[in-house]
């Protein structure tokens, strides 16, 4: 297990403040633009429901919000929440391009204390996001606490191919390559660095969907996608 308590998760919206305005393209180049295809992904496992108020949490720079929007009319309002307001900023620029801002709202908050009533949402997402809170089941306990009764969680965050075939090039890349590149790029070598070690050392698999189960779902399902290199957790509460 790799240590991670030198840097402390409660601060990591500094580092996303830093490489607010690079953020999007960073993420598009060093995924070879895959995050784009998988956040779309997540519009598959969506209710049916036509009029879905969703919370975004984790938002960054609202594309998890975005890209469902291009995909799906489902979703009536969105709601995003982040701790680092210059990646809210960027967001909020996207949607205000888009003339979306009488659907979509942006606004500064903890994953850990979400700022809103219990039973408000019908869909949750966090996308890349789970791995940077101090404390993982309460984050997951909030996702529960805002649903609806029947409500769904979506959770999409990278995990560990199973297979060494792709699994060694794959941690080579991401040990070697993205540390490299994305310092040059977002001028800060802590930020990917941190980037790389937290998605080796956290739970993935059937040990992040006993978390879901012990935040309270009622049922969790694993969606791996390229190989297992990321996955879509579906939690669904108790009607």
């Amino acid at each position: 297990m790799l240590e991670q308590n030198k840097f402390n998760k409660r601060d990591s919206y500094k580092m996303f403040n830093r490489i607010a305005n690079r953020y999007d393209i960073l993420n598009r180049l060093l995924s070879m633009r895959q995050d784009v295809l998988w956040r779309k992904k997540l519009a598959q496992y969506l209710p049916n429901n036509p009029s879905i108020h969703l919370l975004d949490v984790a938002t960054g720079t609202a594309d998890q919000i975005l890209h469902l929007l291009e995909v799906t009319n489902k979703i009536n309002t969105a709601v995003g929440v982040d701790m680092s307001e210059n990646m809210l900023a960027v967001g909020r620029k996207k949607i205000s391009d888009k003339n979306l801002d009488t659907r979509v709202s942006l606004k500064v908050g903890d994953a850990c204390e979400l700022p809103f009533k219990k039973d408000e949402f019908d869909v949750s997402t966090m996308s890349f996001g789970i791995r940077n809170v101090p404390d993982v089941l309460k984050a997951l306990s909030e996702h529960y606490r805002v649903l609806k009764p029947g409500g769904v969680c979506l959770i999409l965050e990278f995990s560990l191919p199973k297979q060494d075939w792709i699994k060694k090039p794959y941690l080579f890349y991401f040990r070697n390559v993205l540390p490299k590149v994305g310092s040059v790029i977002s001028g800060d070598a802590s930020a990917y660095k941190y980037l790389n070690e937290t998605v080796e050392d956290f739970p993935y698999g059937d040990n992040f969907a006993n978390l879901l189960l012990k935040a309270g779902f009622k049922t969790v399902e694993q969606h791996p996608l390229t190989f297992g290199i990321a996955t879509i957790y579906k939690a669904t509460k108790a009607v």
